[in-house]
């Protein structure tokens, strides 16, 4: 126990707590099932990466090509396509786009909470299970995630299953089938994307532990045969993507497949072209919000993983020490997301599992959550406010964003004043988490009817077709996947990574070869594209995506030099969502 005067116990342990372990385990999955699952539905895919995944699965069910996904007719390299076949599968049993493209995360997040209840009760028991599955779902990250339709959610169930697994085997076996049921997960989790062998991280201090007598060992030829079993996962679908691009004569699936085996895993890792951050940024911009409220425990955390790791405690060493590498593995590449450090929120869930109860009966991380509570809800109530009067940096940002959220924030920022004050007395932690459920519930309903029309150009794009007529080709250069995924007719792009003067040297010359029945959408931001253009038949279709637009018929382009040879042309004949219900 925490001995420290500054880090000590020294609250009475809630009655909830002692409570606690006579509740069934079922209660906290279904209250997780009603926090994650609350706006299913509510909302279209929203950029960056949920309409480019949308398409993908959309094409698959439409062309009936599944081995190798496309993207608005064009090859799409940068991922496998285990996420792509969920989400197609999730749109199919649906027959809604809006329904089914949350699903496969949805499934990712319980599949994880479900994960960790279990290994957490079977290591200490049910209180200290609830504890684990509580933190986690309260954890920003993983619920920001669990919300988003991104591969991530779907890789961290993999990788969550891996751990599972060893640990299984490793702390509570021998149990060598859950091992072999950990690699066949990672071979999953690589085709879902690349990282998904990150369980093996596990396996220095496996190797040291067994050694001292302290776990359960896995043997070379055990060893061997995961690692067969894993890459036996990779092969059933890289083995005839090899082949079939390899014998196809076709340049394009030949550059498919030296892009996604080597240009999109070492090449990514070592040599990134984009997302390029500091070494450090995974600890001082992603972990302090990504880990919330478990960042607050920190200064209490790290001095009881210490006295844990002195004593040998296999239980919190193995999770922490595949956490440390996982964040050393990616911090080493030049490239970086947040998103990438989502697998290691359930393994610090998992190492801090035996000392949750003792946190929640310390005052001053009580009033550390409860300090942050009231710091939040007072810029969101400030914020509600000065938006409601009209003041003038955050009306610019309205209007450019299409979106008047002020009574929103001013009800968070009510609640959370209510609750800072109604559980002012030791429970700032309890109260911390209740507004972050509020908070989610009200994103997740009321945050989404504020902001779908804004990141949704299903109306726009319903609007465009209004002002060309119906079945009329729209072309729309330099792309971004959602106004493809919502169009209303029949559409044309020039290759997403095509350079841009290319692209509209193209785009003239096909509007060109039919200008009464071709146009173009472009954004204003293009102007210098369009310098040989008639900008006097431009129509201003005003803002969609925190972008200002213009709508061009084929006759605008006259007097412009086009090449439909410059670049491919790739088509979207009909409305993409046409067969399912999608934005209603």
């Amino acid at each position: 126990m925490m001995t420290s005067k500054w880090l000590r116990v020294d609250m009475s342990p809630p009655a909830w707590l002692r409570r606690i372990h006579a509740w069934p385990l079922a209660l906290l999955m279904l209250l997780g099932l009603i926090l994650l699952a609350v706006g299913v539905g509510l909302r279209d895919p929203w950029p960056a990466d949920e309409p480019r995944f949308v398409l993908n699965a959309l094409e698959m069910l439409k062309t009936g090509q599944f081995w190798i996904p496309h993207r608005a007719g064009e090859l799409y390299p940068d991922k496998p396509p285990i996420f792509m076949w969920f989400s197609a599968a999730a749109i199919q049993l649906t027959g809604s786009v809006r329904i089914g493209f949350m699903l496969p995360s949805l499934l990712g997040a319980l599949g994880t909470l479900a994960l960790v209840v279990d290994l957490s009760r079977r290591l200490y028991g049910r209180r200290i299970a609830w504890l684990a599955g509580l933190t986690l779902l309260a954890s920003f990250q993983f619920e920001l995630q669990a919300r988003t339709a991104q591969i991530d959610m779907l890789l961290n169930l993999w990788v969550s299953l891996g751990v599972y697994g060893v640990l299984r085997h490793v702390l509570l076996g021998p149990a060598i089938q859950w091992w072999y049921i950990a690699c066949i997960a990672m071979g999953l989790g690589v085709l879902t994307k690349g990282v998904g062998f990150l369980p093996l991280l596990l396996l220095p201090a496996v190797w040291i532990l067994a050694r001292q007598g302290r776990v359960e060992g896995i043997s070379l030829r055990e060893l061997l045969i995961g690692i067969a079993l894993l890459i036996g996962i990779l092969v059933l679908w890289v083995g005839p993507m090899v082949i079939y691009t390899s014998f196809s004569g076709n340049e394009a699936l030949v550059a498919y497949r030296d892009n996604i085996l080597f240009k999109q895993t070492g090449d990514r890792y070592a040599s990134s072209w984009h997302h390029i951050k500091p070494w450090y940024f995974y600890l001082v911009e992603v972990a302090p919000w990504a880990w919330l409220p478990m960042t607050l425990g920190l200064p209490w955390l790290m001095p009881a993983w210490y006295r844990r790791v002195r004593r040998v405690d296999p239980r919190v060493i193995l999770p922490l020490s595949a956490a440390l590498l996982i964040i050393l593995f990616f911090s080493l590449s030049p490239g970086k997301r947040g998103v990438y450090l989502l697998p290691v929120t359930p393994l610090l869930v998992i190492a801090a599992a035996p000392v949750l109860s003792g946190l929640l009966c310390i005052r001053r991380l009580q009033g550390l959550a409860l300090l942050l509570l009231g710091f939040l809800a007072m810029a969101f109530l400030v914020a509600g406010v000065l938006g409601a009067f009209g003041f003038p940096v955050l009306e610019a940002l309205a209007t450019r964003h299409d979106i008047q959220p002020w009574w929103w924030w001013g009800a968070l920022g009510c609640s959370g004043v209510v609750l800072s004050i109604g559980l002012r007395h030791g429970k700032g932690m309890i109260a911390l988490v209740l507004w972050l459920g509020l908070f989610w519930l009200s994103w997740s309903t009321w945050g989404y009817r504020l902001m779908n029309e804004a990141r949704s150009p299903y109306d726009f794009m319903r609007h465009v077709e209004q002002f060309t007529g119906a079945g009329q080709w729209l072309a729309i250069p330099d792309f971004d996947e959602e106004f493809v995924l919502q169009a209303h007719q029949p559409l044309v792009h020039f290759g997403y990574h095509t350079p841009d003067d290319v692209q509209f040297l193209t785009a003239f010359g096909w509007l060109k070869a039919d200008p009464d029945e071709r146009w173009l959408l472009v954004s204003q931001e293009q102007r210098d594209e369009l310098a040989c253009a008639d900008l006097s038949q431009a129509m201003d279709m005003g803002t969609q995506n925190s972008e200002d637009w213009w709508l061009l018929s084929g006759r605008a382009f006259v007097r412009c030099y086009g090449d439909t040879r410059a670049a491919p042309i790739f088509s979207v004949p009909v409305p993409i969502t046409s067969d399912f219900s999608g934005s209603e």
